[in-house]
């Protein structure tokens, strides 16, 4: 059987709207992170390794996840448990500059369920990252929020951000389902 590990990425206090002072709020983050709580309350009861990526920017100057910050604290609806693992990292892609690919080849880890935010920067670097890495990855769509863009005077709202991710991410690098999928492999 292979062994999956629930990978959260940046369930993180600026990215809800809900959040007082939130410096990049996702429209769409809370409904994303109802259905995180949800993964991560399966994988615990299912004895799935989770870990928490946080994202950390390398300045007081940053627009977001300022170093020592509330906003850059994970949120409490997806709060770690004491035996999962938390791993900072300084890029969009959770590999760069982490212990990621140690920790998960020394848990002998070989599939990844991802979950968390942004859909398009740090979800996608870090999904094609594990394949190129030779991971198999699942991303639970549903789960992920991304934020409303801006391109040459075009305004791209979040659900199409979204989508414009996922499609690709399905076609070529993951299998990209449903949270309610996702729970029933858990529960397997």
């Amino acid at each position: 059987m292979t062994k999956t590990a629930l990978l959260m990425i940046d369930i993180q206090n600026d990215y809800f709207p809900s959040f007082s002072g939130s410096l990049m709020p996702l429209p769409a983050m809370e409904a994303a992170t109802e259905n995180a709580a949800r993964l991560l309350l399966a994988a615990r009861n299912s004895g799935t390794r989770v870990i928490h990526i946080k994202h950390v920017m390398a300045s007081s100057e940053a627009p977001f996840f300022k170093p020592g910050t509330a906003g850059a604290e994970l949120h409490d609806w997806v709060s770690p448990e004491a035996a999962e693992t938390i791993i900072e990292k300084p890029r969009p892609n959770s590999f760069v500059g982490t212990s990621l690919e140690d920790e998960l080849r020394a848990g002998q880890v070989e599939h990844l369920l991802v979950c968390g935010a942004m859909s398009q920067m740090c979800v996608d670097a870090t999904v094609r990252a594990a394949v190129d890495l030779g991971f198999k990855v699942t991303v639970a769509h549903d789960a992920c929020a991304a934020a409303n863009v801006t391109h040459d005077g075009v305004n791209v709202p979040s659900e199409m951000v979204h989508a414009a991710i996922m499609a690709p991410l399905a076609a070529s690098y993951a299998d990209v389902e449903n949270t309610s999928q996702s729970l029933d492999k858990l529960r397997d």
